[in-house]
């Protein structure tokens, strides 16, 4: 009897996106080939997901560039898949990155281990004293819009700024950053930047459990059954990790910093999740 048809995805990626330390392309050249090994995959532009949705088992998005750089093209596409329930991974559902950046505000206040975040003028007395503050856009990505400022100049720049616009923190003295890696809510690998000032020259990171604690419980937080996540966390300079980001809309995954066995079950992992969300 003749398999049936395999099923379809839309990978959504941006081959021409240029990152700082970081070759998008190449990592959704390898991970299509390795998709296509199980299912029936086209790639397309974010700009023209939303009209080409239609047809496909599942819409799977990746390294597609901040959302920021084509808002209005990303918000149609959201709305249509919720509309014709389409299957998307990571799910349209996260609570992180993918809703913006108010997280880091609502979990500073809920004294998770994050750095300390406020988006009001009249909340910066909740911040601890720094050398030097962090403001950037609460919508931003890449670092885009960030900028360093000292105490005496903080209260005028946010001033500035329309409550809820952008997000302020203590510029933090740490040691390293490390990432944690997620499918679904399985621990994969994690890396680590050595020298600070090369975000991206990344090695591996051998987690103690206390690590593992720490970015499950994100993931936990975040609810989401499908998709795969990014923690990213500082050690700070006492040794404690706070959470810098949770990417949970197209997190890179420096898969070309892993040795083969990490990578390969991996990539087995990813095929297994998106099989079980097209279920």
């Amino acid at each position: 009897m003749p398999a049936g048809p395999r099923p379809s995805v839309l990978f959504v990626t941006d081959l021409a996106y240029e990152a700082r330390g970081r070759r998008y392309c190449d990592e959704d050249i390898f991970l299509t080939s390795r998709l296509r090994e199980e299912f029936d995959v086209a790639l397309c532009h974010p700009r023209d997901a939303a009209e080409l949705l239609d047809g496909f088992d599942a819409v799977v998005v990746r390294n597609s560039g901040p959302v920021l750089h084509y808002q209005e093209a990303y918000d149609v596409f959201c709305a249509r898949a919720r509309e014709r329930n389409v299957a998307v991974y990571n799910p349209l559902t996260g609570r992180g990155d993918m809703a913006g950046k108010q997280y880091l505000v609502d979990l500073s206040a809920a004294k998770y281990p994050v750095i300390a975040t406020v988006d009001r003028a009249g909340d910066l007395g909740l911040l601890p004293e720094a050398a030097e503050y962090v403001i950037k856009p609460k919508l931003g990505a890449d670092s885009v819009g960030l900028r360093f400022v000292a105490p005496d100049r903080l209260a005028a720049e946010v001033g500035a700024e329309p409550d809820g616009t952008v997000l302020v923190q203590p510029k933090i003295d740490f040691r390293y950053e490390v990432s944690f890696y997620f499918i679904d809510r399985d621990f994969q690998y994690a890396l680590y930047a050595p020298h600070t000032h090369r975000r991206w020259v990344l090695e591996p990171y051998e987690p103690t459990a206390e690590d593992l604690e720490f970015a499950r419980r994100f993931v936990e937080w975040n609810d989401l059954a499908h998709g795969i996540q990014r923690v990213d966390a500082c050690r700070t300079a006492d040794g404690e990790l706070l959470l810098v980001e949770l990417e949970d809309l197209n997190p890179y995954l420096s898969l070309d910093r892993v040795a083969e066995p990490v990578r390969e079950a991996f990539v087995t992992r990813m095929k297994a999740s998106v099989r079980e969300l097209i279920r």
